[in-house]
């Protein structure tokens, strides 16, 4: 059964690849303040993700926080996720739809305005836009720059998640520019203590967005 959620207001979303100890980092971020999560690992097996997703789903309901799939929508379905995120050189949003069915989350990756505008005709619950900073979780990308996905947001009623180097230091400032959902990856995953990185993170996201009325959650 897939549950509803309003992505809009959902803030701060964690990617994290298979880990070891996802059993105890898993709860851990999530006590910090993360409020979205997504499965996303690009090297090991989908019956390694199928059992690493079988084991982060019951934490993430535990918490009343999506949990989506990385790439393969037949992966999202079987583990019984809440949903599944695309690129541009993955399966269609269509493809995803016609397998999750029409309350699903699904994401879309953009990193240019030319793939914004396309992506904006889609059926995507979400889109992400970035890296606005050259990260190592996109080799080979450059950095898309935030005047970018600040015009994405501006010209979307759907949620635009900002992906590249987001973290405790600089998220005021992005959402000063007009940002309001945010993808970390390193400041969390390779954080010795991801508990108080991310109530950290997230004290500053919901102090900027009390300034921008926006109401944080």
């Amino acid at each position: 059964m897939v549950h509803v959620f309003d992505l809009a207001t959902r803030h701060l979303y964690l990617c994290v690849g298979v880990r070891d100890d996802m059993a105890s980092f898993l709860p851990a971020v999530l006590r910090g303040g993360v409020d979205v999560v997504q499965l996303r690992e690009k090297v090991l097996p989908a019956s390694t993700q199928l059992e690493q997703a079988r084991l982060m789903i019951p934490i993430c309901r535990a918490f009343d926080v999506p949990f989506i799939v990385n790439d393969v929508p037949e992966l999202a379905f079987e583990a019984g996720a809440d949903g599944v995120h695309v690129g541009q050189d993955d399966v269609s949003v269509e493809r995803c739809r016609a397998l999750l069915g029409s309350t699903a989350i699904v994401g879309l990756s953009t990193h240019s305005a030319e793939e914004f505008d396309g992506a904006l005709g889609q059926d995507a619950t979400y889109f992400s836009a970035g890296p606005i900073v050259p990260t190592p979780t996109k080799v080979g990308r450059a950095g898309t720059g935030v005047e970018y996905a600040t015009s994405s947001q501006a010209r979307s009623a759907r949620p635009v998640f900002v992906t590249g180097g987001v973290n405790a230091s600089n998220v005021a400032s992005l959402v000063s520019a007009g940002l309001r959902h945010f993808v970390v990856v390193r400041a969390l995953t390779e954080s010795s203590s991801p508990e108080r990185e991310a109530r950290d993170i997230r004290r500053a996201l919901d102090e900027a967005l009390s300034t921008v009325s926006v109401e944080p959650t």
